[in-house]
């Protein structure tokens, strides 16, 4: 038997999913939670083999929770389930651990298969997350940023503009706007606030 815990902070959401498993013989929900904080306490406690995990929730994310499980040595198997599948989104989930990504609109006989891989110890990726895998594996140092890029980039959430860090680098206005385009690409994301708050989810930032 399957143990499952779906954590969402959307209660309709968490009564849907519990109903679609209700009949299902080899998985059993063992317990819901509406945070992440609340997830982790409760995938420890209950012992859960498989968590359906939102991305984005109050109080601690889904990244969050994933990494705080792995961090405590939870044996449970982090099954991200999101409306939302965005380079910037999907990767995180991805590093902290998360064994699976699928989507709200998945069908209810591919979120039970996804279920029963997850707890097999196997990867389920929904298309358009594999789509965006590949996109980064193809890329040349995709997602790795230099040494040079960080210091741009800690500057930029520091409060810098683009003229005040050329100058604390010595480096020309250019190099900075260069720079960040090339920021921009490898966290996937589009403008200077997102950069930063990618930065500090991926704990590249101070």
């Amino acid at each position: 038997m399957i143990r499952l815990l779906v954590v969402d902070d959307h209660p309709i959401v968490r009564g849907g999913l519990r109903d679609s498993f209700a009949d299902v013989e080899d998985i059993v929900v063992v317990g819901e939670a509406g945070d992440g904080a609340e997830g982790v306490e409760r995938a420890m406690s209950l012992s859960a083999d498989v968590v359906l995990m939102d991305l984005r929730m109050p109080e601690m994310d889904g990244v969050t929770a994933t990494a705080a499980l792995r961090e405590q040595g939870s044996s449970a198997r982090v099954l991200i389930l999101t409306t939302f599948d965005s380079e910037s989104d999907v990767l995180p989930a991805i590093e902290a651990g998360a064994i699976g990504y699928l989507l709200k609109d998945a069908l209810p006989d591919e979120l039970m298969r996804a279920v029963r891989a997850a707890a097999r110890g196997e990867s389920v990726l929904a298309p358009s997350v594999t789509q965006h895998l590949m996109g980064q594996v193809r890329r040349p140092g995709a997602g790795t940023l230099t040494d040079r890029e960080r210091q741009v980039l800690q500057l930029v959430a520091n409060g810098r503009s683009n003229r005040e860090a050329a100058a604390t680098l010595f480096i020309g206005e250019a190099s900075i706007k260069t720079h960040l385009q090339h920021i921009y690409d490898k966290l996937g994301v589009r403008d200077r606030a997102a950069a930063v708050a990618e930065g500090y989810r991926r704990r590249l930032l101070t």
